[in-house]
């Protein structure tokens, strides 16, 4: 078959790259020159053109000869000249639901799905510790490999990964559900559902539930927070999913098949369900085992061991796992002491995952550094702003947008203003380095230098050395000495 592929954006990269490793004639095409598009945006698309795409960038009126089906972006402008000539040559469509079918017949292993507004990532790694203690080779994807997980996924399809694991644990962010919204899954986990990225679907908060109930759909065992009944009551047949909950004081977790309660440095996880996946019924009992996380680990722990027991796997590897779980990068990641202050990072960014995150640290006089909270999705600074101002000393608002690569003043001071009111000082930087200098300024040793955003999970070797290039700096600068103890 031959291929066209409207669109070389986050779309229209994986469709064509999986279309020509099944071995179709495809072309990929898009008004944007190659020299235009992010660094590493470009690099696939090199890396593409080496396995047999053809690129045709930069022309904004491309041909349609001999072409059996076409892509186009759902980014694609009606009004452009190749979404006309697609109408005008009556031109066959292949569909995301097509491209999914496609997806689940290359890929034969078990998949365990996850998806959700937050903890997804923390989950998928999880789990995957989970069965790799168990001795399983694990396919896994999520956005600690890259943040565009279609395009992680369709990357291993090419390089076989199939072919040589054992079982798929896949994150599936709302992003991918729209690219691939047939994904079969086999154990699917969904975490929870809070508004975000909404300015991705017209605003409309019912757009988005919608996409992400593609997991309700689409697993044939179905695990879900506690958080989550009476929308999935609400909105489907289903009578036979398992619920899990970490208990709370301010939670109903009593109907939960899997309840996980918190102790210093323990975690003990009861469970009872039936008709699992290996047909055993009457699963249940309880275990305990060391944890040495705390905040909002103890759900996503809960989680993942719903998942592995719901698989088949024992309690013993699942304690092994999470005795050893440290965290994860850019998860409240501890990068060591600066001066005397701890610096810790975290990607939180919607409003509840904030909220757990700086809680955490209520008891502690915190310096916070705040990422420019627009990416592909805009968002409400002042009510950032509310939030943080309520929990901390100290507000750095960082002005750096890394999507448009620019610095955007008025919306750090919209943080800001949005902590007029409140008990915390705030003070506005354009990048990330100039921000963790000014930190040190406004802080002082024993305190919790505190970063919250989701820009890190973007490129974390290159925001990462920002900052810590500005605490260098503001300790030199501002007390004349650079003292640093690893954690």
């Amino acid at each position: 078959m031959n291929y066209k592929v409207i669109g070389a954006g986050n779309a229209g990269r994986p469709i064509a790259r999986l279309l020509n490793h099944l071995g179709h004639h495809v072309e990929i095409t898009d008004p944007k020159k190659l020299e235009d598009f992010h660094p590493d945006f470009k690099a696939r698309l090199v890396e593409m053109e080496k396995e047999g795409v053809i690129l045709d960038l930069g022309n904004s009126e491309p041909e349609f000869n001999n072409i059996d089906y076409v892509y186009m972006a759902p980014t694609l402008p009606k009004t452009s000249f190749a979404y006309k000539k697609v109408q005008e040559l009556d031109l066959k469509i292949i569909t995301n639901e097509m491209v999914s079918d496609l997806l689940n017949e290359v890929i034969t292993l078990d998949i365990i799905g996850i998806t959700g507004t937050m903890g997804k990532t923390t989950t998928t790694f999880i789990t995957t510790s989970i069965f790799e203690t168990a001795g399983y080779n694990v396919w896994s994807c999520s956005s600690l490999n890259q943040n565009l997980v279609s395009e992680v996924i369709v990357d291993g399809v090419v390089n076989g990964k199939n072919e040589e694991c054992d079982i798929c644990v896949f994150e599936l962010p709302h992003g991918t559900a729209g690219l691939f919204p047939n994904i079969r899954v086999d154990i699917g986990l969904f975490t929870n559902i809070h508004e975000d990225h909404l300015s991705e679907f017209a605003g409309s908060m019912e757009k988005y539930i919608e996409r992400k109930l593609f997991i309700v759909k689409n697993s044939k065992t179905l695990i879900a927070s506690n958080h989550l009944k009476d929308l999935i009551n609400q909105r489907s047949n289903r009578t036979d999913t398992y619920y899990y909950g970490w208990d709370n004081p301010d939670w109903d977790v009593d109907f939960c098949n899997f309840i996980g309660y918190a102790s210093k440095d323990k975690i003990t996880i009861k469970y009872n369900a039936n008709n699992l996946k290996t047909n055993v019924s009457n699963i249940s009992g309880e275990f305990e085992g060391p944890f040495h996380m705390k905040s909002y680990f103890y759900e996503n722990a809960t989680g993942a061991a719903a998942a592995a027991l719901s698989y088949g796997l024992d309690e013993k590897p699942i304690i092994e796992a999470l005795s050893k779980f440290r965290g994860l990068e850019v998860h409240m990641e501890n990068i060591g002491k600066y001066n005397g202050r701890e610096v810790i990072l975290d990607s939180a960014f919607l409003y509840e995952g904030m909220r757990l995150t700086m809680e955490y640290f209520k008891d502690d006089e915190v310096t916070l550094l705040l990422d420019n909270f627009d990416t592909s999705t805009e968002r409400d600074k002042e009510e950032v702003g509310r939030l943080c101002g309520d929990f901390v000393n100290v507000i750095v608002a960082t002005g750096f947008n890394e999507v448009s690569q620019k610095i955007e003043m008025d919306a750090a001071q919209a943080v800001l203003d949005g902590a007029k009111d409140t008990k915390a000082l705030g003070v506005v930087a354009g990048t990330m380095e100039e921000g963790s200098k000014l930190c040190i300024k406004y802080s002082k040793p024993g305190d919790i230098i505190l970063h919250i955003g989701p820009v890190i999970m973007h490129d974390r070797q290159r925001i990462v050395s920002s900052i810590k290039e500005g605490l260098k700096k503001g300790c030199i600068e501002y007390e004349g000495k650079f003292n640093y103890e690893e954690y």
